[in-house]
């Protein structure tokens, strides 16, 4: 029996056969934006520097 494959997994093969620099493209994306370093001085101050939020106000067109 031969392997199922779809039609958007074989798409992607040949796509991606036919633009190798794509996957080069995706690792410096991912790079750009995920593999980052934590920085916990960072994020303390990210942390420090919120503002309180006011609690949600109801109001009735009752009156």
């Amino acid at each position: 029996m031969e392997k199922y494959e779809s039609d958007t997994t074989l798409f992607l093969r040949e796509f991606l056969r036919e633009n190798p620099e794509v996957v080069d493209k995706q690792r410096q994306a991912r790079a750009t934006w995920w593999d980052k370093t934590y920085d916990a001085e960072q994020r303390r101050a990210y942390e420090d520097a919120k503002v309180p939020k006011k609690p949600y106000e109801y109001y009735s067109n009752n009156t």
